[in-house]
């Protein structure tokens, strides 16, 4: 449907959220579309689900592939690490690149490279 899917979630009570962006952001139109859609490839598959949320990943958008960094460097963004490093778990500085599966990120004048298995979850800060 040309939209790009940025997350999904389940939850035991049959939840299922559907997270999706494109170029110049989400409208409800686009959200009542995908859902449409959805709700008939779940039929048709046999998918059970007991409600079905569709909507934009939000100012605070996941990031969640080397690719999602790279789209938004020069953005500020908060990494949580799956172990600390230099006494450190939480990272929260601007995104300065990707190289070789490894995020640059540029907190407090330092330069920290990680690598995209060391990050349990990572957001952009809301730039408003």
């Amino acid at each position: 449907m040309g939209y790009e899917l940025v997350d999904l979630e389940t939850s035991r009570g049959g939840l299922v959220r559907v997270f999706i962006d494109k170029p110049g952001g989400i409208t409800v139109d686009d959200c009542a579309a995908v859902s449409h859609h959805l709700t008939r490839v779940f039929e048709v598959e046999g998918f059970a689900y007991e409600r079905l949320e569709v909507s934009s990943p939000g100012l605070d958008r996941p990031l969640k592939r080397l690719e999602d960094f790279a789209r938004f460097e020069g953005r500020d963004a908060t990494v949580k690490l799956k172990l600390p490093r230099e006494g450190r778990r939480r990272l929260e500085g601007r995104i300065a690149g990707v190289e070789g599966g490894q995020v640059h990120i540029e907190v407090e004048g330092k330069r920290w490279s990680v690598a995209m298995t060391d990050i349990d979850r990572a957001r952009l800060v809301p730039d408003v």
